[in-house]
């Protein structure tokens, strides 16, 4: 009964997201009030049902309906109730389902916060995001449905994936996929306004929180992420230019840009085409990342089977919304033209720098992620693009990026002198110089300037706050310079993380083994029980001058239902390094396989991660920020009926 209730509801979300989006859109056209103010109420309308059908899969996985198709193949009695609800969306229907239910929660917040907007720019903002959202309830209603039934269900469902059976998986994705699913809006937002021909410094402002806590969300979806795989997946690393991981980067790369252009916008008057153009390509990139992950283009250990209607479904979809964008932005170029005029030297300036390499870096991990399954696919080449191709063409664009961090908030708007600013600059310069000196030094020229990189972003943050005094700081600003301090925390992580030292060894209880200056010591291998596996565990002591001080237990577990085992790594951290264990294996001599770090700053990459996140909601706190955008003259249309 519960299924079809679910099921019932999402037939309904269909033909209100479709209504939403016909009223948003053409209802400002018809000068009927009546219609403005239905778009919110049916967004949400969409939202409650949209909400109803997921509950519904949700209650199914929690008492293990194995009726349902989606239940009997993703989950398990057996399973803890943490991972009978998170595997709901650890697969492709219910992903899907909840990038709908983000998606309609969009369009309510839009409905309920956006009061301040004028009624025909909120409708079509709605309808915009109705019409998006239909096409995927769409999809998912006829291709993907998560609701389907089997007779007769087995005695036991096929539970879901170990490496999934974590408590990062009930944050990662939902995160992650806010920020995904919420540059809709800005995306919303620049057709809305190319529909209507106006885009100015009211625009920039309204745009502005919605682009900012969608960069939130996923700039903590992609740390969170990033962490997961650390300790979950036992290689030691936290970023190995996976496809997939890439699709996620590539809008945060856009995202980042479009924030500093919607400053601008607001400011200036300045690059409305090219903020436009922005919040298209931002959203257009989240919803390519969403047909890679299930077209089966890309291999990845996070991408998902699918069929191939699937995978044209949503080509489809991503066809007619980039396609259909870029058009309506074309035809309206004309009324984007720039009116605000400032120097080659200027604030305005560092942040179209800042643009330009931000677009770059995009630009070449696109190409570097999609050339090989495309070449593949069109000539039958196999290539393979990997870590050093990344590293040796993103690190120098990123450098200009660092540079101009420093220097840009020192500027003043329109019109600088580059010498002062540089001038107010010396701290963070000396600490920079003195970082790469002391490594350059030690013969670590990779770190030294990765970690002179990251010194210099948060001392010149510093800085910067210190020289406008916290009393009479807005939180707005406050808030940009700890997203600026994130970035060079994580930096500093990064750069640490080249100074890692690493050994595969195998050892019999009782020996030892030397690195990172600690002496590890295998002392046992033993047998423990878990909730829904079987695990052999690993006792290691680490002593350092002959004087134990740590002890780690990394463990194998045993999935008896999938037949599958795990590593599950021990980390220590004092917040500056990381003491890694895993145990690799159990040769057929005995003792064990163990794979052995001592990661330098690698805490700080996750760190400076949130500390991103948090400025940009710290920002979003600002009062100015969320209400206090230059409101347009409101009067009413003739011949509107009330």
């Amino acid at each position: 009964m519960i299924p079809e209730l679910g099921h019932f509801a999402l037939a309904c979300a269909v033909a209100l997201a479709f209504a939403q989006g016909v009223v948003g859109i053409f209802g400002p056209s018809l000068r009927d009030a009546r219609a403005l103010y239905a778009t919110p109420l049916l967004a949400l309308s969409h939202f409650a049902a949209i909400g109803l059908a997921f509950l519904a899969l949700v209650w199914s996985g929690v008492v293990s309906d194995f009726t349902v198709e989606n239940i009997a193949d993703f989950s398990s009695s057996a399973v803890p109730l943490l991972y009978r609800i998170t595997g709901v969306w650890g697969n492709h229907d219910g992903s899907i389902l909840l990038w709908c239910l983000i998606l309609s929660l969009c369009g309510a917040a839009v409905a309920v916060a956006g009061g301040g907007l004028p009624a025909s720019l909120r409708a079509r903002v709605l309808g915009v995001l109705g019409l998006v959202s239909g096409g995927f309830l769409l999809f998912t209603l006829t291709v993907s449905n998560p609701f389907t039934r089997i007779w007769p269900p087995p005695l036991e469902g096929a539970g879901i994936n170990p490496i999934l059976q974590d408590p990062g998986l009930a944050f990662h994705p939902p995160v992650l996929y806010t920020g995904y699913v919420g540059f809709s809006v800005a995306f919303a937002f620049a057709i809305a306004a190319l529909i209507e021909g106006r885009i100015d410094a009211a625009w920039g402002r309204w745009v502005r929180p919605w682009a900012l806590i969608s960069w939130c969300f996923l700039t903590g979806g992609i740390a969170l992420g990033s962490w997961w795989s650390y300790y979950t997946l036992g290689w030691g690393g936290y970023w190995f230019w996976d496809p997939v991981e890439n699709a996620a980067l590539l809008p945060w790369l856009t995202g980042t840009a479009l924030l500093h252009c919607a400053i601008v916008v607001e400011k200036r008057e300045s690059l409305k085409a090219w903020t436009v153009l922005l919040a298209i390509a931002t959203f257009s990139l989240s919803l390519s990342g969403t047909f890679l992950v299930r077209s089966g283009i890309l291999n990845s250990v996070h991408s998902f089977a699918a069929a191939p209607d699937q995978g044209l479904f949503i080509l489809a979809l991503l066809g007619l919304t980039i396609g259909g964008s870029l058009l309506l932005f074309a035809i309206r170029a004309p009324v984007l033209a720039a009116t605000g005029i400032y120097a080659p030297i200027s604030r305005e300036s560092a942040l179209v720098l800042n643009n330009v390499f931000l677009c770059a870096i995009a630009a070449v991990v696109f190409t570097g992620t999609l050339y090989p399954p495309f070449a593949n696919l069109l000539f039958g080449i196999q290539l393979s693009v990997g870590a050093p191709f990344f590293n040796q063409t993103v690190l120098p664009l990123t450098a200009p990026i660092i540079l101009a961090m420093g220097v840009g908030p020192m500027l003043p708007w329109k019109r600088a002198d580059l010498l002062p600013a540089l001038h107010r600059l010396w701290l963070a310069g000396a600490a920079a110089l003195l970082v790469f000196a002391v490594l350059t030094a030690s013969r670590h020229v990779i770190a030294a300037l990765g970690l002179a990189g990251g010194a210099w972003v948060v001392v010149s943050a510093l800085t910067d706050l210190f020289r406008r005094r916290f009393s009479t700081l807005s939180r707005s600003a406050l808030g940009a310079a700890l997203g600026h301090i994130g970035f060079g925390v994580s930096v500093l992580g990064i750069a640490g993380m080249t100074l890692a030292v690493q050994k595969v060894v195998v050892l019999q209880p009782g020996q030892s083994t030397t690195l990172g200056g600690y002496t590890w010591t295998l002392q046992d291998i033993h047998d423990a029980p878990g909730p829904n596996y079987t695990q052999r565990v690993a006792d290691i002591v680490l002593s350092e001058d002959g004087a134990p001080f740590l002890t780690l237990h990394p463990s194998r577990r045993f999935f008896a239902a999938q037949k599958v085992i795990t590593n599950d790594a021990a980390i220590h951290t004092n917040g500056f390094q990381d003491i890694y264990a895993v145990f690799a294996d159990e040769p057929a001599t005995g003792g064990a396989e163990l794979r052995l770090n001592r990661h330098p700053m690698a805490p700080e990459i996750w760190f400076g991660g949130l500390i991103m996140a948090l400025g940009g909601f710290v920002s979003l706190s600002d009062r100015r920020l969320r209400v206090g955008a230059p409101a347009r003259r409101r009067h009413k249309p003739e011949g509107v009926v009330a």
